[in-house]
């Protein structure tokens, strides 16, 4: 009975778009055959891939099928390729390092600022705490520059460049990239071989190097593998200007927002490396929409002051047997905003002593005068 009702369901469904809808588009994707047909020299980073080994084409072809079985992830890495590949390209021409190196980017977090492994890699290059400070990025509770396109990629080739130096492969590099090179020179004496394709490694490090190959045969050639993108199908280029931000203390994000006439959502979106919802005090670049750069110094100047002069926060010391939830409640506030304003970890408790900053329950609106302002802001523009 079952199947007769699914039968009858798939009639139904069928004569109804039949008539009451637009026919359905075939699928033409190629055949997954056709898909692992490679018939030039294949090559990463300039190194040719042996193919001629079965296992080598064996796992190559893995690599193909599971990628184009995910093909909306592989969408994902096309539109995406517009708005951060530019970027990492330029850089990889400065330092005259190999174009197939833009490819780990993709493999690494399929070009998503915010991507986090299970081991605490985070960010466009999955960067450890340890490695990222080491290559010079600011980890830390209020900026990681992991997640910022421009410092992580300036410190990922920089790695890469060392791990290259050191053994002397782009193949070994970027497998020592994936598993650490202390992992991957402690197999390579152990193995007594240093070359990539005949070394047994962790069952990741093993497919990493082709799982990259694949993303690279791809996006040389989508419309060989069925993907076929418009010019306006691509996410656009990154577009912002670069100001300059003197904090004299901790400043939030908001004032920033409302100074570039945008959202704090944009700001934040250009800004991934900033944590929670205030600057730190000191000097800070940040970018905002280039829509919002003209005159941006003079309104920031007045929501600053305008914000400082509104501030009449008061201090709450905690005591014995507090909870959060009942200290906003006295005094008001929603305790969003008070885990927000004392950037506190709401899992984390509180202790007697501890003192909390409270703001009024209602801010006064700030407004600026444009005409007032004249046209004197400062901004350093990214051309």
């Amino acid at each position: 009975m079952k199947w007769k009702s699914l039968l009858l369901l798939g009639i139904v469904i069928f004569s109804f778009s039949e008539v009451n809808a637009e026919p359905f588009e075939p699928f033409s994707f190629p055949s997954m055959m056709s898909a692992l047909s490679i018939t030039t020299p294949l090559e990463f980073c300039g190194e040719p891939v042996p193919l001629e080994v079965q296992e080598v084409r064996e796992r190559i072809e893995k690599e193909l099928l599971l990628s184009l079985w995910h093909r909306p992830q592989v969408i994902l890495w096309l539109k995406r390729s517009r708005r951060y590949m530019p970027y990492i390209e330029e850089v990889l021409r400065s330092e005259g390092m190999p174009d197939d190196l833009k490819y780990v980017a993709i493999a690494e977090s399929a070009l998503r600022p915010h991507a986090r492994s299970r081991k605490g890699a985070v960010g466009f290059w999955q960067f450890m705490n340890y490695t990222g400070r080491q290559y010079g990025l600011v980890i830390n509770r209020r900026i990681d520059e992991r997640r910022n396109i421009f410092a992580s990629t300036q410190a990922a080739i920089r790695y890469l460049s060392d791990l290259y130096d050191t053994f002397g492969s782009w193949a070994l590099a970027a497998a020592a990239y994936n598993m650490g090179e202390v992992g991957l020179n402690a197999e390579i004496v152990e193995q007594g071989v240093n070359n990539y394709y005949q070394l047994y490694l962790n069952l990741e490090t093993q497919r990493y190097i082709f799982r990259i190959i694949a993303i690279k045969l791809i996006l040389e050639d989508p419309a060989k593998y069925g993907f076929y993108l418009a010019e306006e199908d691509y996410y656009p280029a990154l577009s912002f200007d670069r100001v300059r931000v003197q904090c004299f203390k901790e400043t939030p994000i908001r004032i920033i927002a409302q100074a570039a006439q945008t959202h704090f959502k944009v700001i934040k979106d250009l800004n991934p490396e900033i944590r929670g919802h205030y600057l730190t005090e000191g000097n800070h670049a940040i970018l905002i929409p280039k829509e919002g750069s003209e005159n941006f110094q003079a309104r920031y100047r007045d929501l600053l002051k305008h914000w400082s002069s509104n501030q009449k926060e008061q201090t709450y010391l905690v005591k014995e047997g507090d909870h959060l939830t009942a200290i906003a409640e006295r005094f008001g506030v929603s305790l969003a905003s008070l885990i927000i304003w004392n950037r506190l970890n709401p899992k984390a408790p509180i202790h007697p002593g501890d003192r909390l900053i409270i703001y009024p329950k209602k801010s006064v609106p700030i407004t600026i005068d444009e005409e007032e302002n004249g046209n004197n802001s400062t901004s350093v523009k990214n051309n």
